[in-house]
C-alpha cells in the first residue's frame, strides 16, 4: 500500500533551478570573467565553445587556480574552467540531481536541454527548496 508521500509528484530540477545563467566564450580572460561575475553578482559562469556548454568557472576556480597556482590573470577561462561539464536535464528528479551534486562534490549544476543552458541548480537553491517545504 502506498503512503500519501509516494503519490506526490516528484519535484523536477526545472521547478527549483535559477533561470538566469551567465555564460561566456572559452577565450575570455579570467580577469574579464571575474569582473562579469562581480557585476552580475553570480558565483559561476558557464563556459561555451562554438555556443556549446563545455565547462564552468566558479569563484572557487579563481581562488584555487589563479591565486594558489599563480596563473596570470589574463589566462583564458578554458585553462581554469572545470571540465568536463557535469550537468543535468531540466526534467530530472531533484533528488537525483542533489545526489549527483553530493557525489561529484559540486555546488553548482548547469541545467542543459538540447545543448543549451536553460538554468543552474545551486546548493543554495536546494536549501531554499527544503526550507520552503
Amino acid at each position: 500500500m502506498s503512503s500519501p508521500e509516494h503519490l506526490q509528484q516528484k519535484t523536477m530540477v526545472k521547478h527549483v533551478m535559477t533561470n538566469s545563467v551567465v555564460s561566456i566564450d572559452s577565450t575570455v580572460t579570467a580577469t574579464d570573467a571575474a569582473k562579469m561575475m562581480e557585476d552580475v553578482g553570480v558565483g559561476a559562469i558557464v563556459v561555451l565553445e562554438n555556443n556549446l556548454p563545455v565547462g564552468i568557472i566558479t569563484d572557487r576556480d579563481f581562488a584555487i587556480k589563479i591565486t594558489a597556482h599563480s596563473y596570470p590573470i589574463d589566462t583564458p577561462v578554458r585553462r581554469i574552467m572545470s571540465s568536463p561539464l557535469i550537468s543535468v536535464d531540466p526534467d530530472s528528479d531533484l533528488w537525483i540531481a542533489s545526489d549527483l551534486m553530493s557525489t561529484r562534490n559540486v555546488r553548482k549544476l548547469p541545467v542543459i536541454e538540447d545543448d543549451k543552458v536553460v538554468g543552474i541548480l545551486t546548493s543554495s537553491d536546494l536549501v531554499k527548496h527544503i526550507a520552503d517545504h
